[in-house]
């Protein structure tokens, strides 16, 4: 396959991905190409199964030189793709069983509100804030960029703000309002999250958005941003409120775990909690958890007692506290998700069912 055939063929594939609305598609050797629509796979049976030559032809039409010394340096590679200034997708070209892989992730480039994301706008609250930390967490492809990118916008167009994003690659573009929004990918615009998060005191930043918290050096540098007069977003891979909040004190040396409860304790807004749940009649819609920071909740961080938060989350609705099983017993009630799908995503099943009675 010549390049000019290959990258031809890549835009045919992710123009098609555009306009079926999915959020993912997969090029794998042995397999036909494959979208990923609504959660679901659906492989492209009108297409040509792909050979290894097909894919070395389409990543080399894509990927930039510097991407394809570290897809053959580490195995993997992580970039932005912008489809002729319509769509961008992250992409991540990666080896298995020595061939190589390709997957795209659409971005879509109009910025949706939080009433357009079926979100409570009270979420709005924590942009509010001069300073402190806000966490979105879950799994992979549920939504948190998308749900903070509708955060940083609203910043965007209601305050005057010095807005640093720090992300691998650049996901969602800002039309600049009324901030200024300075947007840097790590590994092209600096060596690493936490030596892009640590310029951030030097640069006047008032609102950072951080893509990930990957390790040591970006949490602790983050918290200390949040304690001195910044307004952190960021992501965790984590599951709910509680092992947040645990995963984040582990990832510190026994000796320093007390000072960090007592810091995060102090720092934290709020945490958020994520998942997309397949709709009856298609499409997805969102479950969220969402933990404010009270007294109650300061103390349990700071005593250590994680574990306890979800009771507080469960009797502080009047707060704009919201359970994950709370939510999801909403969407069943609605008539939008089904019954099966809920008990799926429930954190305590038997919690769940008494939620809906």
């Amino acid at each position: 396959m010549s390049m000019i055939h290959a990258e031809q063929r890549i835009k045919n594939l992710l123009r098609l991905a555009a306009q079926q609305n999915a959020s993912d598609l997969h090029l794998t050797v042995g397999r036909y190409p494959t979208f990923r629509i609504d959660g679901k796979l659906f492989p492209l049976i009108h297409e040509s199964i792909l050979t290894p030559e097909d894919i070395k032809a389409m990543s080399d039409a894509i990927m930039s030189e510097k991407h394809k010394e570290q897809l053959l340096d580490e195995g993997q590679a992580d970039f932005s793709y912008n489809l002729e200034g319509k769509a961008r997708f992250r992409t991540n070209a990666f080896f298995q069983q020595g061939f190589l892989s390709i997957a795209f992730r659409l971005i879509p480039r109009d910025i949706k509100d939080l009433k357009q994301l079926n979100l409570p706008e009270t979420l709005y609250n924590f942009t509010k804030y001069s300073q402190g930390l806000f966490l979105a967490v879950g799994p992979v492809g549920h939504g948190k960029s998308t749900t903070l990118a509708a955060l940083i916008n609203e910043i965007n167009h209601r305050q005057e703000k010095h807005i640093v994003t720090i992300e691998d690659p650049i996901e969602y573009i800002y039309e600049q309002d009324k901030c200024i929004i300075n947007q840097r990918e790590v590994f092209q615009d600096s060596k690493s999250f936490h030596l892009a998060l640590k310029a951030v005191f030097r640069e006047d930043a008032n609102v950072v958005l951080i893509g990930e918290m990957r390790d040591l050096d970006t949490i602790s540098t983050a918290i200390t941003a949040a304690e001195t007069g910044h307004l952190i977003f960021a992501t965790l891979h984590t599951n709910d409120c509680p092992q947040t909040i645990d995963r984040i004190i582990d990832v510190f040396p026994a000796h320093q775990q007390n000072q960090v409860r007592t810091q995060l304790a102090g720092s934290l807004l709020g945490v958020m909690s994520q998942r997309l749940v397949p709709g009856i009649n298609g499409g997805r819609f969102p479950a969220i958890e969402i933990m404010l920071k009270n007294h109650a909740v300061e103390n349990l961080i700071r005593e250590g007692k994680s574990y306890q938060i979800d009771n507080v989350i469960e009797t502080s609705a009047d707060q704009g506290m919201v359970s994950m099983d709370k939510s999801l017993a909403n969407l069943v009630r609605q008539g939008v998700v089904s019954l099966e799908d809920g008990m799926h995503y429930a954190k305590d099943q038997r919690n769940f069912q008494n939620l809906l009675r």
